[in-house]
């Protein structure tokens, strides 16, 4: 659903300053993946076994949990300023906002980091904010489409503990992901999919999976819209799994910048509400030029 710089779009370019404080920090006192837990758990117990808001975040293929298998352009850069949001009986958790970056190191593969500022704001408990766990990845498609298959990518992804975990800003381990995602366009309309394994080591944690399914339609040249389903196993021992929906929009205001948004709950599962905004901008080596003063002409 994201925009890519080689997409053309049209309509006369538009500066955006989005200030996104919308809540989403992952749990300080319940896991990223909310689960609806009884309320007279100790707020001592449900902190040691939360595993923060970024591996929902990390999993996202912006504006989506599902992600697609086409990485960004070689020598080509996207760039996010983004917030996301979760509520359950809990409470709000989430990022405010998080900034993620990816880049077309070589043909078919993309680099990905996200750091993020992560919050918490549990019922009946005192708020907290700073920097969450930090995210890198590589997404690599090995396998391109034709008329008869569709393509092919892996995107093993690494959260690393620099958040807070004494503070619920953090899982205080290492974890993993590692998925495999589908694509398959029809005209106007693009199928993509697919689902992983994750990794979660950290006391009271387990193993977990992952599969979605997005269903996009391109509306006009400058606007798309989806919707997703997605099922997601439990992330911490004792929790229940989730199965939500999302529907989600991304309007172009010129090939460089573009706005993305989702919206949706769980059809099965403990959240209330859900919700993804975000800037992007995408961009070639050319940008580079214009900034240090040079030309884009042969």
């Amino acid at each position: 659903m994201r925009r890519r710089s080689k997409q053309k779009t049209v309509g006369e370019e538009v500066r955006l300053a989005i200030m996104v404080l919308a809540p989403r920090a992952e749990c300080a006192f319940y896991d990223p993946i909310p689960v609806m837990r009884p309320k007279y758990f100790p707020s001592l117990l449900l902190s040691a076994v939360c595993l923060l808001s970024i591996p929902r975040t990390a999993l996202a293929g912006p504006p989506f949990i599902t992600d697609d298998p086409e990485p960004v352009d070689y020598q080509h850069w996207e760039f996010y300023l983004a917030s996301q949001s979760f509520a359950t009986a809990n409470g709000w958790t989430g990022t405010a906002p998080h900034v993620e970056l990816n880049y077309g190191v070589i043909p078919e593969v993309q680099l990905h980091l996200i750091a993020p500022l992560a919050y918490s704001a549990p019922e009946g408990a005192a708020a907290k904010y700073g920097f969450g766990d930090t995210e890198l990845g590589a997404k690599i498609r090995f396998l391109k489409q034709t008329d008869d298959f569709p393509e092919a990518a892996i995107f093993p992804l690494l959260e690393l503990p620099t958040g807070r975990a004494s503070e619920g800003l953090g899982n205080g381990k290492a974890q993993a992901f590692l998925p495999l995602w589908l694509q398959k366009d029809f005209g106007e309309w693009t199928v993509y999919g697919g689902g992983g394994y994750g990794l979660n080591s950290g006391p009271g944690n387990e193993n977990w999976s992952l599969l979605g399914v997005v269903v996009q339609r391109q509306v006009t040249k400058t606007f798309a819209l989806g919707a997703e389903v997605y099922h997601r196993s439990p992330q911490v021992i004792g929790d229940r799994a989730d199965t939500a929906f999302n529907v989600g929009t991304v309007i172009d205001f010129s090939e460089r910048d573009h706005l993305l948004f989702s919206i949706g709950r769980s059809i099965d599962g403990p959240t209330d509400f859900q919700m993804y905004i975000a800037y992007q901008i995408t961009f070639g080596p050319e940008f580079f030029h214009l900034l240090g003063g040079g030309s884009t002409a042969p």
